[in-house]
């Protein structure tokens, strides 16, 4: 399996935006809803989010936190977190914090719950970051995250992913299944996880429609929303419209040229310190 590449954890420019308003419908809320409900079910006071991204979770979760509970919301890129911030009411329980999951600023055992939505896949060092959630958490905290499955299992990721081959056969830009479907092993999961110092591993892997209203929707969100866009771009400037265009008539193709749905599958694991 290709390792990722550097340029897979750089989010920049209008991403931020179009990630939020393509990829969060598409794919991220059904999952934040679940984090949300399994985060809160564990009634925890100090919770930590890492790799938060636009805030899908953070949404989610702060309206089910007790009054008293604060909520450290991190993420690596500041112009993500920024966003995430915006889109967020007023809320005296939640601080924003630019932070590195692997390099966490916070002392020992300050969280009684870490929680990362979709965000392992994108650590250079799993089993660090890991190391580090488990030494911020309290004795009897959980780290509760989520990683998608493998791409076959996600259908519209899988759909562009196979357009795109066509369009670069000689050098298929491998994005998706490279990171975000990258990390899907249940048992490399939960070795990794042991070799940080986490017992009590819990998997469970979870289907979910993709839902949007048109063919255009998944076709923007994927190569337009992700580092995607990026790989395209580094093949043949001025060649991501007819890309996405491309990537469009595959999934109407396929699935209908009015509303559309598709299934995405992830894991989500719940960790003991």
């Amino acid at each position: 399996m290709l390792g990722m590449l550097e340029t897979d954890k750089v989010f920049a420019g209008s991403i931020p935006e179009n990630y939020d308003r393509h990829m969060v419908p598409l794919i991220f809320e059904a999952y934040a809803a679940e984090t949300a409900r399994r985060a809160a079910s564990l009634s925890p006071v100090a919770i930590l989010e890492t790799a938060a991204g636009t805030g899908a979770v953070t949404r989610a979760l702060a309206p089910r936190l007790s009054p008293g509970a604060s909520y450290t919301v991190t993420d690596l890129n500041q112009p993500m977190l920024d966003y995430a911030a915006s889109r967020q009411g007023p809320d005296s329980r939640i601080a924003w914090r630019q932070a590195d999951a692997s390099k966490l600023p916070f002392e020992d055992a300050a969280f009684d719950l870490v929680c990362c939505q979709f965000g392992a896949m994108f650590f250079p060092d799993r089993v660090a970051a890991y190391r580090e959630g488990r030494r911020v958490l309290r004795p009897g905290g959980h780290f509760l995250f989520s990683v998608w499955d493998r791409i076959e299992e996600n259908i519209f990721a899988d759909d562009v992913t196979n357009a795109l081959a066509r369009i670069f056969p000689d050098d298929p830009p491998r994005f998706l299944a490279r990171t975000p479907h990258g990390y899907h092993d249940k048992a490399l999961i939960r070795s990794d996880l042991e070799a940080a110092g986490f017992s009590d591993v819990t998997i469970d892997t979870i289907a979910e429609q993709s839902r949007a209203s048109s063919p255009r929707v998944p076709a923007v969100a994927y190569c337009q929303g992700t580092l995607l866009r990026n790989e395209i771009e580094a093949r043949e400037p001025g060649r991501l419209a007819s890309a996405t265009d491309y990537a469009e008539s595959v999934i109407a193709d396929r699935h209908g040229h009015g509303e559309v749905a598709a299934k995405i599958q992830a894991h989500i694991i719940v960790a003991s310190a």
